[in-house]
């Protein structure tokens, strides 16, 4: 029998070598399929949208649409506001909480109404314009809606039937934790940077 020379028995091998590594990887695709052995790797985790945040409502400054859903694993404090109103000056308050926690995961949500003594009368642009220049608000505010009785926002309705406190005032808030169950509400005279407030919040960031 005729034997290669050692240069051609190698470069013999090494051919051989390469046809079954491509067969293997032709049975390998021709079994399983490319989706099969994608849906074989581990499915990166997804975050749960909870109830009370599965709704959208226009921004303030814009209409434009805003999905909740966006500050799912976030601690919110959820704020009635108004621009006429002896507590309008707790925008600076709220806006110091959001400053000093939003990189830990602080939001908050300012909602404007006309529920308590029409102390919210002005349009859209007019509430913008006293939140961002006179106030530096830069947490999302959004429009103006009803926030107490029957015509109450769902939003709000969840939120006041969660806590047994629905808004007596302009400036109620509501603090919610990140799995979205609320854990505590307060009247318009509980200043956002109170002692309870912030012991609050520091304890739903730690969670």
């Amino acid at each position: 029998m005729y034997l290669c020379p050692n240069s051609s028995r190698l470069c013999a091998l090494s051919r051989i070598r390469r046809l079954a590594c491509s067969a293997v990887l032709s049975l390998m695709f021709g079994v399983f399929g490319v989706d099969k052995l994608h849906a074989a790797q581990p499915a990166a985790a997804q975050t749960t949208c909870p109830p009370l945040l599965d709704r959208s409502l226009p921004r303030l400054q814009d209409d434009a649409p805003q999905q909740l859903c966006q500050f799912s694993g976030k601690v919110l404090l959820v704020v009635n506001t108004a621009s006429y109103c002896g507590f309008t000056r707790q925008y600076e308050g709220l806006e110091a909480l959001y400053k000093r926690y939003k990189d830990r995961g602080l939001v908050v949500l300012g909602f404007p109404s006309n529920d308590f003594g029409r102390q919210e009368p002005g349009d859209a642009k007019q509430i913008a314009d006293l939140c961002f220049n006179t106030y530096g608000v830069a947490f999302p505010m959004f429009a103006k809606i009803v926030v107490s009785g029957s015509k109450a926002d769902p939003l709000f309705a969840t939120l006041a039937s969660a806590t047994g406190s629905p808004p007596r005032w302009n400036f109620h808030k509501y603090l919610v934790g990140r799995d979205g169950k609320v854990l505590s509400a307060y009247t318009s005279l509980v200043e956002p940077t109170s002692d309870k407030i912030t012991r609050d919040i520091e304890s739903a960031l730690g969670r």
